[in-house]
């Protein structure tokens, strides 16, 4: 049965660390792997927030890993400690201005097993309205695209061509978000 044996710290920064993962595989062989790792938080969460009359609401933010603005849906860390549900009420709010009545729990998994520890737990919102206030984090530029649930696939192929990236997960969770509607 494969089992981790040991993990040392290679790197930590201020958001990521980077640890060396000692493991046992399948056939009893001892092998390395190299894994990035999140601090100070308890995971990711992210929000398929959807309107009264069938909107999507999407982020388009700046990311300099790839050098790029990214269509995605609001996400953010899940802070140490903080239950999922109110990181993901804090991220819906920061990151749209929008507070949700409804929050229901889509899924949960790894995003880049072969990279990261990182799990991500995703939720539907409904029931949605606009906040008093934006409280939007001053280390992030996000534009708030609010588009039709029937026009989602032919306003990304233009975002697309228009230089953004999509992330490939707005086209599976909108999927599993449709069976909640």
């Amino acid at each position: 049965m494969p089992e981790v044996i040991e993990k040392n710290l290679l790197w930590h920064g201020n958001f990521l660390k980077c640890v060396s993962v000692t493991y046992r595989n399948s056939s009893g062989l001892l092998r390395n792997w190299e894994v990035a790792e999140r601090v100070d938080c308890d995971g990711v969460v992210a929000i398929v927030p959807v309107t009264e009359n069938g909107d999507v609401l999407l982020i388009r933010q700046f990311r300099p890993a790839v050098n790029k603005y990214v269509i995605e849906f609001p996400a953010g860390l899940n802070d140490k400690g903080e239950a999922l549900e109110d990181a993901a009420r804090r991220e819906l709010r920061e990151e749209t201005g929008y507070l949700t009545k409804e929050l229901t729990f889509l899924v949960q998994g790894p995003l880049s097993s072969g990279l990261s520890s990182e799990i991500l737990t995703v939720y539907l919102a409904k029931g949605l309205e606009m906040a008093d206030f934006k409280q939007q984090d001053e280390t992030e530029d996000i534009e708030v695209l609010r588009i039709p649930i029937g026009d989602l696939s032919g306003k990304l192929s233009l975002l697309e061509a228009a230089g953004n990236f999509i992330d490939l997960k707005i086209f599976g969770l909108i999927e599993l978000a449709k069976k909640h509607f």
